[in-house]
């Protein structure tokens, strides 16, 4: 008795676990808008855009010691007995005393001096021309950053509407084979109790048999298709792999309207605007390797205490000074930097009319394929009426024995096919236009 208690009890606590077990992975039903939304906080490409944006920023803020001075503060402390040294440490401290320290005694062999040195130098740009240039390359490289990091995440967007709808397109494609089989079982218990009483042949009985064997490969295909899709909308969203991704919003088509004309490329569609500020970069980079044949001019104040106590606030002194640097030959090494820099502008210049020439070519067969799925879905909305009144009719038919075996499985099989069809007809028509968007760029 105790036995079967325990038994009992087993089976008990293994019932309250499945549901538990049954429904550990995270359900989330989630709208295409909030799968968007997720995307821009999550995603690791818009995250790593928005990097090298604050990276093209640090760069603008160096530029800025184009204009503004270098402010350099040292503490240096030595200790020598080198005759020389020792002369002019005592000079730079004030401590000279010309009745012992001017004989020959003193000047050959002195004792040993501590010196502290506080300096203070201020380095002030006066003409610098390749550095000004740098600083307007830095900011148009940064301009070219944030069209990029705005042209990623259109990028990521579109990804995520191609993720979203191709589940949602699998999952109808579920529901239509889902249908088929649950249809095409009822008819094959119909047509094993006909064979059982000699109405049919053996061949008529195993074609159903067949047609639930195709119908449940092709389910296992689109399962595969489901999950790869799961798969997909997860790594965009940056979902863990227990949460199960469900989506809420299905194929609206009604609002997508197809234009009357063909759209025109934008001139500032995100990408164009960054290969462009792209282009002009170099240009400044072809310029600043020009300008380094210029001289640069710098002024600089230099402050100094000297004592022998830390820090070495006792006496001091000051210089102030202009530094003209010219370098004449540096063995055609600037020279190789402007052809270098010469030859990337021209490459950027042909980046951009060849992305403007992809982009017309893009926005016309987007334009194509919209037109198309539009009408599509108009062909097949009509099919799968038909393909319905058809199958209907077959259905009659046979369950009264006046229609054969295969005339039925044709006609589902045509009613199956048409709902797909539709299907896909409506996800092309909403793909078509948002790539349209996408690739027009307005």
């Amino acid at each position: 008795m105790k036995r079967v208690n325990s038994v009992s009890g087993y089976i008990l606590a293994l019932i309250l676990f499945l549901p538990f077990t049954a429904y550990a992975e995270d359900i989330m039903r989630i709208t295409l808008e909030q799968a968007l939304e997720i995307a821009e906080k999550n995603n690791y490409a818009l995250k790593a855009a928005k990097a090298r944006v604050d990276q093209a920023e640090a760069r603008y803020v160096q530029s800025r010691k184009a204009f503004l001075p270098k402010v350099t503060l040292s503490e240096t402390f030595v200790v020598t007995d080198d005759p020389a040294s020792v002369f002019t440490y005592k000079l730079r401290q004030g401590i000279i005393n010309p009745a012992t320290d001017f004989n020959a005694n003193a000047l050959n062999d002195p004792d040993d001096i501590s010196n502290f040195h506080l300096g203070v130098e201020v380095m002030q740009p006066i003409f610098n021309r390749d550095a000004a240039i740098g600083r307007s390359a830095a900011s148009v490289s940064k301009k070219s950053q944030e069209h990029m990091l705005r042209r990623a995440g259109e990028t990521i967007a579109l990804e995520v509407k191609k993720a979203y709808y191709g589940l949602v397109l699998a999952r109808k494609n579920l529901d239509a084979v889902n249908s088929s089989i649950r249809a095409m079982q009822r008819h094959d218990r119909e047509a094993a109790k006909a064979y059982s009483k000699g109405l049919i042949t053996r061949s008529d009985k195993l074609s159903t048999a067949v047609r639930l064997a195709e119908l449940s490969e092709q389910k296992m295909i689109i399962e595969d298709e489901i999950l790869s899709a799961k798969d997909g909308l997860r790594f965009l969203l940056r979902l863990g792999s227990g949460v199960d991704v469900v989506p809420v919003s299905g194929f609206e088509t009604a609002g997508v309207v197809v234009p009357a004309d063909e759209p025109v490329l934008s001139e500032s569609r995100a990408d164009l605007k960054a290969l462009e500020a792209y282009a002009e970069a170099a240009g400044f980079q072809y310029d600043m390797a020009k300008a380094k044949r210029l001289p640069r001019l710098n002024a600089f104040l230099q402050k100094n205490w000297n004592d022998d106590d830390f820090p070495g606030l006792g006496e001091n002194n000051w210089t102030l000074g202009i530094n003209m640097e010219w370098t004449i030959f540096d063995g055609y090494s600037n020279i190789g930097r402007a052809q270098e820099a010469r030859a990337g502008e021209v490459e950027a210049r042909y980046n951009v009319e060849e992305a403007r020439d992809k982009g017309v070519y893009e926005i016309r067969k987007a334009y194509r394929m919209l037109r198309t799925a539009k009408l599509r879905i108009r062909v097949a909305e009509q099919s799968l009426k038909e393909a319905k009144v058809s199958l209907d009719f077959i259905g009659e038919r046979y369950r009264s024995g006046l229609a054969m075996t295969f005339e039925l499985l044709g006609r589902e099989q045509a009613y199956t096919y048409a709902r797909m069809r539709l299907n896909k007809a409506r996800y092309d028509l909403i793909m078509a236009r948002s790539e349209l968007d996408y690739y027009t760029g307005g």
